[in-house]
């Protein structure tokens, strides 16, 4: 066959696969299904437990699980669609199209593809985004099939952290405050909304969660500006709610515990981490980000609601149905944004509905998920000393000792971050990265005018006590085992395969026992960007992991 024959035929293949694809997109109610053939949203479902019913890699066959196809991702306008050594089956030839949109000139736009969100997975595509960027890519052999790329007008480019899909709609947050709605098939803009104010310094990185004809989304800010979290509706983009995660009125509920009115409003508490949605009770749950100013004086000595909180939320209203604050008057930048897992498990002898997180501070948390109330505080962390012990309602008391100082604090660092957790109902064990250090924070400006937002303090002497993958018993918030790695883990991943996966700071993507935390197998692909997810297709489970800028997807030889 002549090279011009071969890509007629590969144009005329890749025409009518997408033709097919856009007969099929996404029905919302396929998202409330227990994680399995696809990954149809942020934690694959609406769950967080990130444990797939899989099962055809288990401990036994993992030793067999090799390489099926990798392909490098290229941000920007440059050429996509190759597919470099090891694999790449249709990758290999023509460029994919590359569907341009945005309000900028594409100066602002960062480098290359930086991946630290999830991936999505529906009826043989996968769908992956970078900041500014997204891709739809062939689950089998990793071509890529077209490319989004926005020109931003610049804002503060954190992670992107992933997509979000309603039929035949996908969802992008950008950086600088928009959300976009592409078409599935061809990566076509179908209409963008402002969702936050880019003059204030907000940044849009959420992957957005589709619940039902609901699109929810968050943003950030690391100025003074309230937090928020917003609904969308899924065809036209107009806004159907937004819920303040700081009181913004006179009377409010919780605005007795800032300084003043005018403090609440300017408190931060942003939601930049998708959340878990329990259809029961009809409650999205989502935790919230740091008061503002983070270190320093000028809202009071209150608890500073509804900051560094998990906060319940009816999807219909945008009401909050509960809070249970993780850490009252945070003065350390104590991010409770990491996504919770809930779990119907035994408690006490009798199933609970229940809601589990651990947050950037140090400790888990068991609560009943449908009232918030409290049931179990851990504290994990090998050098964590900010807080002198729990109040009454199981939060950790901050030891004011620990706040920055002039003359320097040694405080412990992040705990953990925005890497996502896992869960699995075969060991009961929630796991969790877990990072050890120990650090001076100096106070340099003790007037909270010359400290707004992160402002005001400085960090040296940093001492690192090594970085862990740990699991947590959610009866007890107990340690059940501790396996130290060489450096930062990335996101987590559990099977009925009984396999646990993660990276473990070497550019491994790693298998272990998730009952000991023994590992099984590994296979060096890179700095590993993305938690690693599963999905099944033509018979075949696949292992799909992130090594810098390339799709790895594994399968059993």
């Amino acid at each position: 066959m002549t090279p011009m024959k071969k890509v007629l035929l590969s144009i005329s293949s890749l025409s009518l696969f997408l033709q097919g694809q856009a007969q099929n997109g996404l029905d919302p109610v396929d998202i409330l299904k227990p994680l399995s053939d696809q990954w149809t949203t942020y934690s694959g479902d609406y769950s967080g437990k990130r444990y797939s019913a899989l099962a055809q890699i288990n401990q036994t066959t993992v030793k067999n699980l090799g390489l099926a196809w990798v392909t490098r991702v290229t941000a920007g306008t440059g050429p996509s669609g190759s597919a470099p050594g090891g694999g790449g089956g249709r990758g290999g030839g023509a460029s994919a199209p590359i569907i341009v949109g945005g309000l900028g000139t594409g100066d602002l736009n960062t480098g290359g593809a930086r991946f630290s969100g999830s991936i999505l997975q529906v009826n043989g595509i996968l769908y992956l985004s970078s900041p500014d960027n997204a891709w739809a890519v062939d689950a089998r052999d990793g071509t890529i099939l077209w490319h989004f790329y926005w020109k931003t007008r610049g804002g503060t480019h954190t992670g992107n952290r992933g997509l979000g899909m309603w039929h035949n709609n996908l969802y992008l947050e950008t950086h600088d405050d928009m959300l976009v709605c592409l078409d599935a098939t061809t990566g076509r803009e179908k209409w963008h909304k402002e969702i936050a104010s880019f003059d204030q310094q907000y940044f849009s990185s959420m992957a957005p969660i589709v619940v039902g004809n609901h699109v929810l989304v968050g943003t950030g800010n690391d100025l003074d500006a309230p937090g928020f979290l917003q609904s969308f509706d899924p065809e036209t983009g107009d806004r159907q709610w937004i819920h303040y995660t700081v009181p913004m009125n006179a009377g409010d509920p919780g605005v007795d515990t800032w300084a003043s009115l005018d403090a609440a409003r300017h408190g931060g508490a942003q939601v930049w981490i998708p959340g878990s949605y329990d259809p029961e009770t009809h409650l999205y749950i989502f935790g919230t980000g740091n008061p503002t100013p983070a270190y320093t004086t000028g809202r009071g000595e209150g608890d500073n609601l509804y900051t560094c909180a998990l906060v319940a939320v009816n999807v219909d209203t945008g009401k909050m149905a509960w809070y249970y604050q993780t850490s009252p008057h945070d003065t350390h930048d104590w991010d409770s944004t990491e996504t919770p897992i809930l779990v119907d498990a035994p408690f006490h002898g009798a199933m609970r509905k229940l809601v589990l997180t651990a947050t950037r501070n140090g400790y888990f948390f068991t609560l009943d998920r449908v009232s918030g109330e409290h049931l179990v505080t851990g504290k994990f962390g090998l050098v964590n000393n900010w807080a002198s012990g729990l109040d009454s309602q199981g939060r950790p008391k901050r030891d004011p000792g620990k706040d920055a100082t002039v003359p320097g604090s040694l405080v412990n660092g992040d705990v953990t971050n925005y890497p996502p957790p896992a869960y699995s109902p075969d060991t009961g064990f929630f796991y969790v990265p877990e990072n050890n250090s120990l650090r001076i924070s100096y106070l340099i400006d003790d007037d909270p005018r010359g400290s707004m937002g992160l402002g005001g303090t400085m960090g040296g002497g940093g001492l690192s006590f090594g970085s862990a993958l740990i699991a947590l018993d959610y009866k007890t918030g107990k340690v059940a085992w501790r396996h130290m790695l060489s450096g930062g883990s990335s996101g987590l991943l559990t099977t009925a395969g009984k396999l646990l996966f993660g990276g473990d700071g070497s550019g491994n993507v790693v298998a272990y026992d998730p009952a000991s935390g023994k590992p099984i197998w590994h296979s060096r692909i890179g700095s590993v960007g993305n938690a690693p997810e599963t999905y099944m297709l033509d018979g075949h489970q696949y292992l799909l992991a992130v090594g810098d800028d390339q799709l790895f997807a594994f399968v059993l030889h």
